[in-house]
This record gives structure tokens, sequence and C-alpha cells, in this order.
């Protein structure tokens, strides 16, 4: 049987202290259990999988091993799994790789299908915002990601964690985006490759909008809702699941 379909997902932050965290990990889990192996060619995961993720050298987060065990069962079913670092699992090194997923960079463009896609997690893609590129840039930096890596695991995950729940409480729960002023949404008209879709997370809110004539797509987080993208290249129909 061909493979066919395409999923995409973002923004389940695991491990977030928030609603029901062994509810949002048990849903997720089954989604990636009910993806139909046989049918699908990829799994783009698209950040933010993971609400604080930090690994040194010789140690990586505890637990989560059914997540891991899902998505093995996937790959060993001959489904490629891709992944972004959101701004909530930037520091993913090389653990992710060992276990046969490929990292991509933002923004990604590839082809599905015989269509364009441009991928990414979206965070600080477009004009403005100085103040968070700053900071952005501050998580990506090596020296300072060893500064980090010097601190106990004890120690660094209470300060990560910590820092990542103050960040989620202290945002709206219900974020409008603000369509042709956002700044991703101006990145997307000023690309310079055409594109059929864009497809983004770190809004925390459902987004379909057009953009030219290509499709700007963003997905809702999974703090109370489990939601994904499935494109179906038999079709050429992408469509935007929720439940």
């Amino acid at each position: 049987m061909p493979r066919k379909l395409t999923y995409f997902v973002s923004d389940v932050h695991l491990g977030l202290d928030v609603a029901d965290p062994s509810g949002r990990e048990a849903r997720f889990v089954a989604f990636l259990r009910g993806i139909p192996a046989s049918e699908t060619e990829a799994l783009y995961l698209l950040g933010d999988i993971w609400d604080f993720w930090y690994e040194y050298r010789d140690v990586v987060p505890k637990g989560y091993t059914r997540v891991f065990a899902a998505l093995q069962g996937l790959m060993d079913a001959g489904v490629k799994v891709y992944f972004f670092q959101g701004n909530h699992d930037i520091w993913t090194y090389s653990y992710f790789e060992e276990l046969g997923m490929t990292r991509c960079v933002q923004p990604y463009v590839t082809g599905i299908g015989g269509k364009t896609f441009c991928l990414g997690h979206g965070d600080g893609l477009g004009p403005g915002m100085r103040g968070y590129k700053f900071m952005r840039w501050g998580f990506h930096n090596r020296f300072l990601q060893r500064c980090f890596s010097t601190l106990h695991p004890w120690l660094a995950f209470r300060m990560g964690n910590g820092w990542s729940r103050k960040s989620r409480l202290g945002k709206s729960i219900g974020y409008t985006f603000k369509g042709e002023e956002e700044p991703l949404y101006r990145f997307c008209a000023s690309f310079a490759e055409p594109v059929d879709f864009f497809i983004f997370g770190h809004y925390h809110c459902a987004v379909d909008l057009p953009v030219g004539k290509a499709r700007l797509l963003i997905l809702r987080d999974w703090i109370t809702v489990s939601n994904w993208l499935v494109y179906d290249r038999s079709e050429e129909s992408l469509s935007y699941v929720e439940c």
C-alpha cells in the first residue's frame, strides 16, 4: 500500500504541570499509536513537544517512556519522524537523532506529494520582536549552553521547569492571531520561494489564512485538546483534526 499521509503536530508541552499533564501525555501517546503506519510517510514534530527538555552529554530527562516507545514503533514501521526545536525544547543535542529522528531548522522548505511546504515552530520569524530574538539567540548560544550545563541537573531542571511554567501561566489563554499585522504573517507574505502551505505552531491558537496563493496554518497547543494536521497526497488535501 502506498504511503500517502503526512502528519504535523506542535506544542504538546509534555511535562507542563498545568491542567492534566498525565492525561495530556496519554492523549499524545494515543495519537501516535493511532497513526496508520502502513499509510504514513512522515510525522513532523513542530516544536515544544516537551515543555522543558535539556540534554547533558550523558544525561537526558527521565520519563516519557511510552512517548518514545510509540515514536520508535512508527520509525520501525518505516515512518520518517522529523523534529524542530521549539522555544521550550531548544536544548536537544543528539539524543533524538540517536533514536532515528531527523532534526530540521526553520524555515524548512520541503516537497510533499507535489506541493511545497514551509515548516517550523514559528517563533522569531518575521520583522520586529528584538527583545524576543535576543533572548532566543541567548538560548541557542553554544557558550551559554555550556555554562548552563555546568549546573547540577537537580538545579538546572528546577530552574528550567519553573521558568517554563511561569512563562506558560503568564500568557493569555485566548490569544487572537492578528492576521496581516503579525510578524509571522508578514514573514510568509514576503517569503522568496513559492509555497503552497506554511505550517507552524508556537501561537497556541488555530489559524487558517490565505497568504497570496498559499495557506498559513497554525496548530493549537495540547493543554486542553488534541489537534493535528494531516496531508493526504492522494487527494492533495490538508485537514485539521481536533478532539
